[in-house]
Parts: structure tokens; C-alpha cells; sequence
């Protein structure tokens, strides 16, 4: 039994319905409603200290394209059980007219994040790729940026 519904704000312009969505879900019909607490609660200090920072900058409206991911949704996608989008830590992120590399440089620079990853971005279409970016919490995030062509992940440096 979970203490809220998916209207509910994660933060100002974001919520949870937003980072429950999942048309890969729906279409397979697998359940994607967050019911712990914590995932909840991760969600929100996620949207208060990276997805609505990144919404008052650019004053653009997005939703995010891929926000948590329930333990069966991210198996059916092949990806890892140990993924933050399972936790509720971390979300894909594009914005329409914003070039993903600036959305990836704002975050790095910025806003205090776990991991930021610009992944298949291929330098010269703008909205190629997208932008993963988790948050854990202040004191323990690692403030890592990486890129991720598809085959290596390459540490970005200051």
C-alpha cells in the first residue's frame, strides 16, 4: 500500500506520474507504480536538487524519458538489476531546443549530482543521445560525468 498517487508533486513542475511512465510498461503490461517509501523519497530529492534546477534554468517544460523503473521493467529492458532507475535515483533527461551537451555541462558544472552521463551523443546533431544524471544524496553522491558512446565510458575531466 503506498501513501500516495501519481499525481502527486515530486517538486514544483514534476510528478511522480511523470517519472512512472513507461511506454515499454504499458504496452507489455508490467507494473511501474513506485510503492516503497524510499524509492518515493529518492524521486523527490532527486527532482528538488537536479530535475527542477535543470527546469528553472533553461525555463523550458520537459518530462523526463526515462524516470524510475520497477525491478521487472528493468529486467524486460536488459538492464542491470544494480541500475539507480530501480532506486529511484536516476533519470534520462532531453530538452527540445537545449543541445544535449549543454544539458550535460549545466548539470556537471552546476548542481551537485552522483553521476551525469551524455550518452550517444555524436558531437553533431544536437539532440542526438540523451542525458543521465542520478542523485543520491548530498554527502554521498561522486559527483562523476562521463560519456558513453555506446561501447566505452570515458571519464570527463575538469
Amino acid at each position: 500500500m503506498k501513501n500516495w498517487d501519481s499525481d502527486t508533486k515530486l517538486s514544483n513542475n514534476f510528478s511522480l506520474k511523470e517519472f512512472e511512465k513507461s511506454f515499454v510498461a504499458k504496452r507489455k503490461n508490467i507494473d511501474n507504480c513506485v510503492y516503497e517509501r524510499k524509492v518515493f523519497k529518492n524521486l523527490q530529492g532527486l527532482c528538488e536538487n537536479i530535475v527542477q534546477p535543470v527546469r528553472d534554468y533553461f525555463k523550458i517544460p520537459f518530462s523526463p524519458n526515462s524516470g524510475y523503473r520497477s525491478l521487472n521493467l528493468n529486467r524486460y529492458i536488459g538492464s542491470a538489476d544494480t541500475s539507480q532507475h530501480v532506486l529511484g535515483q536516476a533519470v534520462d533527461l532531453e530538452i527540445a531546443r537545449v543541445d544535449n551537451e549543454e544539458l550535460f555541462n549545466f548539470i556537471k558544472d552546476e548542481l551537485n549530482f552522483d553521476q551525469v552521463i551524455l550518452e550517444y551523443y555524436d558531437g553533431v546533431n544536437s539532440s542526438s543521445g540523451w542525458v543521465h544524471v542520478s542523485y543520491v544524496s548530498k554527502k554521498d553522491n561522486r559527483n562523476r560525468a562521463m560519456t558513453f558512446d555506446g561501447t566505452n565510458y570515458r571519464i570527463v575531466e575538469d
